[in-house]
């Protein structure tokens, strides 16, 4: 019985050891292998001692007496806390920002540095306000760029020593106090109600140039009007002078012996019986009779019609009369054709309408006015 408690106590014993050899045997493989995953480098110690970088898969390491540390190789965003900063012209301000760091020596951030991660935090909150107290307000709120870069190359300096680049700084927040903000509106307004005054004092003011610009071209194609119609009044006078002139020409004999039969007439019914006439009309009593019966009355010589001389029908135009009416008529034609053209330029309002000024319309009626005196004075001499 003894022997066999014996044997039972010694088989058990040994299957105990054979689990706990097995056991260790399982702990300390596990503990020779390392596996590191593909974004990630582990830094290796052996009894403290820093023996090498880990490379992503898997890794064989003395077991039970080493140590990895992972180190994140892809880019990583550190916020900065909310930042109290007084600017140079003395207003506080608070700011907030993001840092992207990115690990490119794991060995360096593991030796230079306790915790990368909140080294660069606690350095980027430093510069932060660092960078604020050196600017003005105006600055703060509107240079954010300059802002970032400025951050971003104090922090090269530092994090290289320590394997650590900074990719980007980005301010998210700055803003000034609650009385600084107050008179930050107030001023916003401010400013928009006086842009707000002139510019409706300058649409005030081209209104009324635009205005007095139209009233001066409606006045000045009005005197142009005018005088258009007083050249066409003008010449339509001339031409009545004209025709009056050619009719007067044209009458015959017959018209001044019939007027002159009728004085006759008038002569003879008076009391008188001696009557002294004209030789003039003597002869014209003469050709009339003549011209009645046919008969050989005495031909006297009396008064002809009266004939123009050559510088008079000159003067008169009266061998041209149809050539100048037609001048007159296409001159008419063209002058109102252009004024109409001019005022719809005007109405169009087209910048480049041939448009006179007052004063060169009303010098250029002078100059008409002094040039037709001279011609007038020139024919009072003529005719004396």
């Amino acid at each position: 019985m003894d022997t066999i408690t014996l044997q039972a106590g010694l088989g058990f014993g040994l299957v105990s050891i054979g689990l706990l050899f097995l056991l260790l045997v399982i702990i300390t493989l596990w503990q020779s292998f390392e596996i590191v995953d593909a974004y990630e480098k582990e830094t290796l110690t052996v009894f403290g001692e820093y023996r090498k970088l880990l490379e992503p898969g898997i890794n064989l390491i003395p077991p039970f007496v080493s140590r990895t540390y992972a180190f994140d190789m892809r880019t990583q965003t550190l916020d900065v806390p909310r930042q109290e900063a007084i600017t140079r012209d003395n207003s506080p301000v608070t700011a907030d920002a993001v840092v992207y760091i990115k690990v490119m020596d794991a060995k360096k951030a593991f030796l230079e540095v306790d915790d990368y991660k909140k080294a660069v935090s606690n350095l980027a909150q430093t510069t932060l306000r660092a960078v604020l107290g050196d600017m003005e307000l105006d600055d703060t709120l509107n240079k954010r760029q300059e802002i970032n870069a400025k951050i971003r190359k104090e922090l090269d300096e530092p994090t290289d020593e320590w394997g650590i680049r900074v990719e980007s700084v980005e301010v998210r927040e700055v803003n000034p106090s609650k009385d600084v903000q107050q008179a930050m509106e107030q001023q916003t307004s401010a400013e928009r109600r006086r842009r707000a005054m002139i510019l409706e004092a300058q649409g005030e003011r081209r209104s009324a140039v635009e205005q007095a610009e139209g009233d001066k071209q409606s006045n000045i194609i009005r005197a142009q009007g005018e005088k258009q119609s007083q050249i066409l009044e003008a010449q339509g006078d001339a031409i009545s002078t004209v025709l009056r002139a050619r009719s007067a020409e044209s009458m015959g004999e017959r018209a001044i012996i019939e007027r002159g039969m009728e004085t006759l007439e008038e002569i003879g019914k008076g009391e008188s019986t001696t009557f002294v006439l004209p030789q003039e009309l003597t002869s014209l009593v003469g050709r009339y009779g003549k011209a009645l019966s046919g008969s050989d009355v005495q031909q006297m010589e009396g008064l002809e019609s009266g004939e123009f001389d050559e510088e008079t029908r000159t003067m008169l135009g009266l061998d041209n009369i149809d050539e100048i009416l037609g001048q007159i008529d296409e001159a008419a034609e063209m002058d109102v054709e252009e004024l109409e053209k001019e005022a719809e330029a005007v109405k169009a309002g087209d910048a480049g309408a041939n448009i006179k000024s007052a004063d060169e319309v009303i010098q250029e009626m002078d100059d008409e006015s002094a040039g037709g005196e001279d011609v007038a004075d020139g024919e009072v001499e003529r005719e004396t």
